[in-house]
């Protein structure tokens, strides 16, 4: 008699439990700016995360797990291809701000891979300590987002946005059309709505005695 697997089906793409699959929100996007998705290790099973989303949404996008990367590994990740990499994080003193303004021509877009940090401020921080090679990246800082669609995590300061809301408006700031936006956040909020659909209503308080 063989012993029943404890283990649920697991869906080859989206790698989450079959009942709990994220595929039909998929929206596949072409983008001149190539995207590069550092995950950290603790993020890979978070089922509220969204960067795998991100990931199957841009089919040319790479993502990879860890925390403190191989150099030689993290270098051929960045440079491959020959693009300028660009970090997806707040300027600093010693990583100024990126002004797109700055490329001559939409043509340069296509020479860009975005690298954007996927995991809390704290875990982010900690990813770009351990990796000098991300501390020396120019950086593509966002101010004055719209009001984040994340209702399903925590969010420690208003504008703070999921994985994939930054990377939208980010692409947006370098040469993505609006639709294109448009299309990713649509993706974004359906699967919102799917994960907020697990999460049990409050009890309702017992009614008291008039």
């Amino acid at each position: 008699m063989s012993i029943p697997s404890s283990r649920r089906a697991t869906c080859a793409t989206c790698l989450r439990p079959r009942p709990t699959c994220i595929c039909r929100w998929i929206a596949p996007l072409a983008s001149e700016v190539e995207l590069l998705i550092l995950q950290h290790r603790l993020e890979v099973a978070n089922a509220k995360g969204s960067a795998r989303l991100l990931h199957l949404c841009l089919p040319g996008s790479v993502l990879v797990a860890g925390e403190a990367f191989a150099p030689a590994a993290l270098h051929a990740l960045l440079h491959e291809g020959g693009r300028t990499p660009l970090l997806l994080y707040p300027a600093g003193i010693e990583a100024p701000a990126f002004d797109p303004a700055k490329l001559a021509t939409p043509a340069n877009w296509s020479a860009l891979r975005l690298v954007v940090l996927d995991g809390t401020w704290r875990k982010s921080r900690k990813m770009l300590h351990l990796n000098p090679q991300l501390q020396s990246l120019p950086r593509l800082a966002l101010h004055a987002m719209p009001q984040s669609h994340y209702r399903i995590r925590k969010a420690h300061a208003p504008d703070q946005l999921s994985t994939l809301e930054a990377a939208a408006y980010a692409l947006r700031r370098l040469g993505a059309s609006e639709a294109f936006c448009e299309r990713l956040l649509g993706a974004f909020d359906g699967f919102v709505a799917q994960q907020a659909g697990y999460v049990p209503s409050p009890a309702r308080p017992p009614a008291t005695a008039a």
